[in-house]
């Protein structure tokens, strides 16, 4: 497993600490454990890091001790140990206690109320911290992907595509949706992913009308569609791919639809580039489907963010409606070089079935990467 170069690091976090000062903080608790591998390069379950502007402190529990002294911290500048004693909170509440920071930001997404309350009441009524929701601090940072995560997407790509070129070959009629699903995450790890980035879906027939089915024992039959929607981890980086396969030779209105989604997906990647509004991608796969009478049949977002979680910013989707008080989830971002998204308009028509054709791509200078290349037509088993 690589970790991310002390440069790196250094750069993330100025990045966050540009946007700590301007919000007012003095220092910034982070405990979402993406967050938290993003700025030090942890890979453990467990740690909360409060940074500040002149060093990161690490707060972890015996287990990791060790990975942090003689790995994590060798690349992390500014990096300061404490190991939890006696608990998570009462270690932070007395590290920020212990700061001399006025305003301490917190991760509005990602602490409880009752963590709120407790570590409010724990610093004390006199003279504490005031202790202030904040949003997208690192979250912001992470949609623009650097040299280095974009390198490890392109050999995630390479991965997936070859995974994906097995599975086709392996799809037949007669096996359950379920020994499917468990073959594909075999085939993940021996591909040389560290673990499926999501549970694998495996729908077919009157499932595969369901964009997120979950495979049971119903066996694959001829004349059913199946939705194969599976991805993995490589490096802490998912990747995301859908193929849709026909049992025996489609009908016209199977064929029809896997023509439309197709069209659309095509017009989705073609809307990607640099300087252009997210919600375009949404907006030329999803006038493609309308143009066919599918509008309806789609039923969700054009795509999503992908970076150490599955679903991350930008959320790929229509124009939300102005809502006071609730931030538009991405739908606002102007595409960036460094950005990577998936692609995956789907049509699903109960009675018929579904299609949903997915592939990751990344904003260049130039326009739009393909990350993953894998055969796009109506693969017949």
């Amino acid at each position: 497993m690589a970790y991310p170069t002390s440069d790196l690091l250094a750069a993330r976090h100025a990045s966050a600490r540009a946007t700590m000062a301007a919000s007012g903080l003095d220092a910034f608790i982070v405990v979402h454990p993406p967050n938290v591998r993003y700025l030090t390069g942890f890979t453990g379950s467990t740690a909360i890091v409060v940074l500040t502007p002149a060093e990161a402190v690490f707060i972890t529990d015996g287990r990791y001790t060790t990975t942090v002294e003689t790995v994590v911290a060798p690349n992390c500048p500014g990096l300061r140990l404490v190991k939890v004693d006696p608990n998570y909170d009462a270690t932070l509440a007395r590290i920020v206690s212990e700061g001399g920071a006025r305003v301490v930001g917190f991760e509005a997404a990602h602490m409880s109320v009752k963590r709120f309350d407790w570590l409010q009441a724990a610093l004390g009524p006199a003279g504490r911290p005031a202790l202030k929701a904040v949003d997208r601090v690192v979250e912001a940072i992470r949609v623009v992907k650097d040299a280095v995560e974009q390198a490890t997407f392109r050999q995630a790509g390479v991965l997936l595509d070859a995974v994906a070129a097995d599975v086709l070959a392996s799809v037949r009629a007669g096996m359950r949706e379920c020994d499917l699903a468990a073959e594909i995450d075999y085939k993940l790890r021996r591909g040389g992913f560290e673990k499926p980035s999501f549970d694998t879906i495996v729908a077919s027939g009157p499932h595969a009308a369901m964009p997120h089915a979950r495979p049971d024992d119903r066996v694959l039959a001829a004349g059913d569609l199946v939705v194969l929607d599976f991805g993995g981890v490589h490096d802490g980086y998912c990747v995301d791919l859908t193929r849709t396969v026909s049992v025996g030779e489609p009908g016209p209105e199977a064929r029809r639809l896997y023509a439309a989604v197709a069209e659309a997906q095509l017009a989705g990647v073609g809307a990607v580039r640099p300087g252009a509004p997210v919600t375009n991608v949404d907006e030329a796969a999803r006038g493609v489907l309308e143009r066919y009478g599918l509008g309806p049949a789609f039923s969700h977002a054009t795509g999503h963010g992908l970076g150490l979680e599955i679903h991350e910013e930008p959320r790929v989707g229509p124009r939300r409606a102005d809502i006071p008080g609730v931030p538009p989830a991405g739908t606002d971002l102007i595409l960036e070089p460094g950005v990577v998204i998936t692609v995956e308009p789907g049509a699903y028509v109960p009675g018929l079935g579904g299609v949903r054709i997915e592939d990751d791509v990344l904003v260049t200078r130039d326009g739009v990467e393909w990350l993953t290349h894998v055969a796009r037509e109506l693969r017949v088993v």
